[in-house]
This record gives C-alpha cells, structure tokens and sequence, in this order.
C-alpha cells in the first residue's frame, strides 16, 4: 500500500537524480578533495541498478496479488527516470569525446 512515507522518498530520489546543482558540486569537487567523475558514474550506475531491482521486485509482487499497483508504478517511474538521466549523461560524454577529437593537436 502506498503510504505517504514511501511517495516522499520516491519523490526525494527523482529530485536527488534530477539536481543538477548535484553535478556542479561533483565537477568543480575535484579539485577541492571531493569525488571523481568515475567514482560519480559508478554511483549513479549502482543507483540504477537498486531501482532496477526494487522495480522487478514490485512487478513480481504485484503479479503474485501481493503489491499495490500505485506502488508499483512508482517503482518502474523511478527507473525509467534513472534510466533517462543516464543515458543523457552518456550521450553527453560521447558527443564530449567527440568534440575532443575534432580539436586540431
């Protein structure tokens, strides 16, 4: 059952994965001791795969009669946002790497 608790922290992880003051702080962090980018990456591909799992694990239980449907739409709405942002990120270090290339040495 969907209770008030679990729509806020779904809401909370789709405002965390869409903060893009989240990604300044990473980039400009660097310099000053914070974390990587592939340190970053890794994270964000591990965030993937938790809300990957919860969202099988939601459709299974509902497929068993054992979940609430509204809860099992937030699950697969929280990966198909996970799933959008990175592949945006990935799509903007190709076209990145790309323009790197293009560069005269």
């Amino acid at each position: 059952m969907a209770t008030p608790s679990i729509a806020a922290n779904a809401y909370a992880s789709l405002a965390k994965l869409t903060d893009p003051s989240a990604l300044t702080k990473g980039a400009a962090g660097e310099a000053s001791g914070g974390q990587s980018f592939g340190a970053m990456v890794k994270e964000a591909v591990s965030a993937l795969s938790k809300t990957s799992h919860n969202s099988d694990m939601q459709t299974h239980a509902a497929a068993a009669g054992k979940a609430n449907i509204v809860d099992v739409v937030t699950a697969v709405a929280e990966s198909e946002v996970a799933i959008d942002t990175l592949v945006s990120v990935r799509d903007k270090v190709i076209s990145a790497y790309e323009e790197i290339m293009k560069m005269p040495i």
